[in-house]
């Protein structure tokens, strides 16, 4: 074979190889953006799917325990199946305490007493502050740095959610504005809970290990407030659709979750934070189509100022570490 003949050859093994690799990367983008799609489709239906768990007049610990119990139960089984053990370090064992109160007890308290006040919807639009309000957190620990454009977007958020509170006829009735403040504290302890995982880790777990273990010490912790509060649930009674949304909505929180921490590490956190526009879209929509809510203007118009509010939030471009492993 001549020169010619060779450089052509030599040439077309580069074009394949590139093809390749463009179609490998195009496939996997792809692949990112529907789990994207699918997380904040299931994430979105969680609200209504909660408050239809709470509308049987179950109290929040009741409701927080069987959650625990569901998702312990599934996180444990893959975790077995994995041939994967429970960390029991001191840096593991205080994540699952720090995540068990920030990210599970605290919030989940405020959001069932708030969602069986307010409607589901509105929840989903107040759950998108998230970002939000850990902008200012990392700021304070010196995680992130000053930006005039995401402090704008930082203002902008509330004043999406004084567009819920204020005006009287955002909210179906007047009195559920006096509920926004609770149901605000979920989000808070959201945001400082991502603030903390961003700051010290996940201990060199995976993150079913990782939920796993804060599922297991949140269970732990909210067994003893069940039965000092007197709202013991038997499960052997007969079941209705309040138990199977909270049945439902527990293992989409188990499998969700861990899919999202597991697509930040392989796409980067800035991808994986787009989910929050899905979400809080996807709530309103299930909430209408499962709930047949109906939202007044002055909601609409918090959502599209939150979401412009959202978009100048999100972190910077950078890839995301892949979690450390055990």
């Amino acid at each position: 074979m001549g020169f010619v003949g060779k450089g052509r050859a030599k040439s077309g093994r580069m074009v394949a190889r590139t093809s390749g690799k463009a179609r490998g990367l195009g496939v996997t983008q792809a692949r990112n953006v529907a789990l994207l799609v699918v997380l904040g489709v299931g994430w979105g239906s969680t609200q209504p799917l909660g408050k239809i768990a709470a509308s049987t007049g179950h109290g929040a610990f009741a409701l927080i325990f069987w959650q625990l119990v569901i998702c312990t139960v599934f996180l444990g089984a893959i975790t077995l199946l994995r041939g994967r053990g429970l960390p029991m370090t001191r840096r593991a064992l205080v994540f699952y305490l720090v995540v068990a109160l920030l990210g599970t007890l605290i919030p989940n308290y405020t959001f069932y007493v708030s969602v069986a006040r307010l409607p589901a919807g509105i929840m989903s639009i107040i759950i998108s502050t998230v970002p939000l309000l850990a902008f200012p957190m990392a700021l304070a620990l010196g995680i992130d740095r000053f930006d005039v454009k995401r402090m704008a977007g930082l203002m902008l958020g509330l004043v999406g959610v004084a567009l819920i509170a204020l005006p009287r006829a955002s909210l179906p009735e007047a009195g559920m504005a006096a509920f926004l403040p609770l149901a605000m504290l979920g989000p808070l302890f959201y945001a400082m809970e991502g603030t903390f995982v961003s700051r010290f880790g996940m201990a060199g777990m995976d993150p079913v290990q990782a939920m796993f273990g804060a599922s297991l010490v949140g269970l732990i912790l909210c067994t003893p407030m069940v039965f000092v509060t007197g709202q013991w649930v038997d499960p052997m009674e007969p079941w209705g659709r309040a138990e199977g949304a909270l049945l439902l909505s527990s293992v989409l929180h188990a499998m969700l979750y861990t899919t999202y921490v597991g697509l930040a590490a392989r796409a980067g956190a800035v991808f994986a934070t787009q989910t929050s526009y899905i979400v809080t879209a996807s709530g309103l929509c299930w909430s209408m189509l499962m709930l047949g809510e109906r939202f007044s203007q002055w909601i609409w118009l918090a959502l599209a100022v939150m979401l412009v509010g959202l978009s100048l939030v999100k972190p910077k471009a950078q890839v995301a570490p892949v979690p450390e492993r055990a």
